[in-house]
């Protein structure tokens, strides 16, 4: 079962016996919901949570954490799903510390108005 990402006290990991559509196991301390990335024509459209069996959920604020990391980092977790599952090549975890989309985003903003 490789762990892929690190977030804060989430753990992202797949399973070794996957199965479509792409999904993400999203444990924090003893809860655990699993997420499914619904992809169509290379965009992600949804994601899904699911519950798993014997685990109590993510509270509400991880499952809010956790819809927002998949939604910065959803082609990197593709990736590491088709270098696991399909090439067969191990993938390493990564820790990431903060989402940073938003902030750039704002930050271009700002400096647009201020020119």
């Amino acid at each position: 079962m490789p762990e892929i990402f690190e977030y804060f006290n989430l753990t992202f990991s797949f399973y070794s016996n996957e199965h479509e559509p792409i999904h993400v196991h999203v444990k924090a301390s003893e809860r655990e919901s699993i997420f499914d990335l619904i992809i169509k024509d290379k965009v992600l459209e949804e994601i899904k949570k699911r519950n798993r069996r014997g685990k109590k959920s993510l509270t509400g604020k991880e499952e809010k954490m956790a819809k927002e990391f998949i939604e910065q980092y959803s082609s990197e977790i593709v990736e590491k799903w088709v270098n696991f599952f399909v090439l067969g090549v191990k993938v390493k975890k990564t820790v990431v510390r903060e989402l940073n989309k938003k902030k750039i985003e704002i930050s271009i903003q700002l400096n647009e108005k201020t020119e």
